[in-house]
């Protein structure tokens, strides 16, 4: 078997360039004040709509640890059941606000035999413009 092709569990094959099945968010304002008081992230910019307007922002915007979840949301869901995320890596690159659709999508960049391990290159659009929010990886083991 080469090193871009893996066998692994249930006969499933993961290759360079299979995609990532999309995960997809609209967080309302009730959810990202639920995110903010669940992570301790009190920053007004993320629920007070005229506080973060006077900051420069059209709404309320997304924590950059919202975007992290769906990261891993998309890589623990491509892993599958007994699989395991072994790392996630973003950087935001624009805001998402409140109603915005987010939407995390990504390809295999690389599959290690001898690890098992298998690289996911992932990027996250966002709102009306199909903006991109964030880039980033994640490194896992398929179950």
């Amino acid at each position: 078997m080469t090193d871009h092709v893996r066998r692994v569990a249930e006969g499933r094959q993961v290759s360079v360039g299979q995609e990532v099945p999309p995960v997809e968010l609209t967080p309302d304002a009730i959810t990202l004040l639920r995110f903010g008081a669940v992570t301790r992230n009190a920053h007004r910019i993320h629920y007070d709509t005229a506080f973060a307007r006077s900051e420069g922002l059209a709404a309320p915007v997304v924590m950059a640890q919202l975007h992290g979840c769906l990261f891993h949301r998309a890589a623990a869901r491509f892993a599958g059941p007994g699989g395991l995320v072994r790392e996630v890596a973003w950087q935001n690159r624009a805001p998402a606000s409140v109603g915005d659709r987010l939407v995390v999508s990504g390809a295999v960049r690389s599959v290690d035999p001898a690890g098992g391990e298998i690289t996911l290159d992932l990027i996250e659009h966002c709102g009306p413009g199909n903006v991109v929010c964030c880039r980033g990886h994640a490194v896992v083991v398929v179950g």
